[in-house]
């Protein structure tokens, strides 16, 4: 009482007390979390910075970023260079931000230097990707860095007020223009680079698969989701029973999944034999390295479809049904129900699930590891991902500095495309207040 009068307010000596009781509580778990958590993370870090192998066990020598700069060294040198297709590609990236906004949004930008910015970048983008490849080195690389600075002095001015969405028609704008640069004025990027170094370079092929698997499984999923999530919504009889049915394989063992599953991809599996009814020959699932991939996002779509459906099921009871009634006053479809309510209503758990799955799919192993055996694919390292990789330095080269060093390039991706989804959501997700 004391302490409370001379030195704080009853007011502030309560809330002190009561904070000091809090991190009391939560101390031991603090404790756990310390020794089993963040100490391995950060002692991992310390390690990726030192030769630390089998011979170096007692004594681990200081490389620097020796470890992450041999992640990317190819075995045999390539026709493309890394540092000319980066520049290509993100000059393709901010001409492609210019000609966009100035295409969709001019009208609605108000300030008179930031339209005449936009403006003027667009037109030397445009010359510029026209004759990208007649240009000198070190002018493209001028003409980077200018568009790059502008486009961030733009954004940090937030001038631009009450643009529109059209994302999917922005989306349809980029692709086709970076399709045009790489097809038609042969402009480096780096797809290609890493399409022709990931033979030469076990890292760059974990991750070239770890993309391709991310993509091809990540919008499948999401969209199986909520399908089902909206089929959930409705009054049909036994939906509870169809809820458990759905959730059961993400609760099941990877392992006796994937065992499953390893029958069922066989030559004489399961899923042969049903194929073979429509006609289709026999496809070598476990066998074929183009198979390895999809084989590996078929289960994990399996598995993860009614976890992921669950939680947008979960979205569209919080939504207040007195929206809907309002939109059925007013004559609106079901789809205009959906695209004016329901979407955008959804867009924090559509948010959320994107995170969330993104950094899951980044992280598979198991599967691969189970459904061939303990190997990263039939051959050629089809089924190579970067954690795959990490395994494999860690506990089958024993090189641990290496393997630290890839789990933070892991870690630096993932970083990268959750602060995107960020930024990109910030404008598009809508909290009903």
């Amino acid at each position: 009482m004391k302490f409370s009068k001379y030195f704080l307010s009853p007011h502030a000596w309560r809330r002190t007390r009561e904070s000091i009781t809090g991190y009391l509580y939560i101390l031991p778990s603090m404790m756990v979390l310390s020794i089993f958590v963040f100490w391995p993370i950060i002692y991992s870090f310390i390690l990726s910075f030192f030769k630390w192998d089998f011979k170096n066990q007692a004594n681990p020598q200081f490389i620097g970023l020796e470890n992450y700069t041999s992640l990317f060294k190819l075995k045999h040198p390539v026709d493309i260079n890394f540092d000319v297709a980066f520049l290509g590609t993100f000059f393709i990236v901010f001409f492609v931000a210019f000609l966009i906004n100035t295409l969709l949004d001019l009208n609605r930008i108000k300030d008179k230097k930031v339209k005449n910015l936009f403006v003027i970048n667009t037109i030397i983008g445009l010359i510029s990707f026209i004759f990208w490849n007649n240009i000198p080195y070190t002018l493209q690389w001028i003409l980077f860095i200018w568009l790059a600075f502008s486009y961030v002095v733009i954004a940090a001015m937030k001038k631009v007020e009450g643009t529109p969405d059209k994302l999917l028609l922005r989306l349809i704008l980029f692709i086709s223009i970076y399709i045009v640069g790489f097809n038609v004025i042969k402009i480096p990027e780096i797809i290609t680079f890493l399409s022709v170094a990931k033979e030469e370079a076990d890292f760059l092929k974990a991750i070239w698969n770890t993309s391709y698997y991310v993509l091809l499984s990540m919008p499948i999923t999401i969209f199986l989701s909520l399908i089902i999530a909206l089929l959930f919504y409705q009054e049909i009889k036994g939906k509870v029973i169809f809820r458990t049915i759905y959730f059961i394989p993400f609760v099941t063992s990877v392992v006796a999944v994937s065992l499953v599953w390893q029958w069922i991809f066989n030559d004489n599996g399961l899923l042969n034999y049903i194929l073979s009814f429509f006609g289709v020959e026999k496809v070598l699932w476990l066998k074929d390295e183009k198979w390895t991939i999809p084989t590996i996002a078929i289960i994990s779509i399996w598995k993860l479809v009614g976890y992921y459906s669950i939680i947008f099921l979960a979205g569209l009871q919080n939504i207040d049904k007195s929206y809907y009634e309002a939109a059925e006053v007013d004559g609106a479809t079901s789809w205009q129900k959906f695209a004016y309510i329901t979407w955008p209503l959804l867009s924090p758990t559509t948010f959320f699930i994107l995170i969330v799955s993104m950094i899951g799919a980044f992280k598979v192993f198991s599967e691969i590891f189970v459904l061939y055996s303990g190997l990263p694919g039939p051959y050629n390292n089809s089924g190579l991902t970067v954690v795959y990789y990490v395994f494999e330095k860690f506990y089958g080269e024993q090189r641990m500095g290496q393997a630290s060093a890839a789990a933070y390039v892991l870690f630096g991706i993932i970083l990268i495309f959750t602060f995107i989804q960020f930024i990109s959501g910030k404008n598009r997700v809508h909290y009903d207040s």
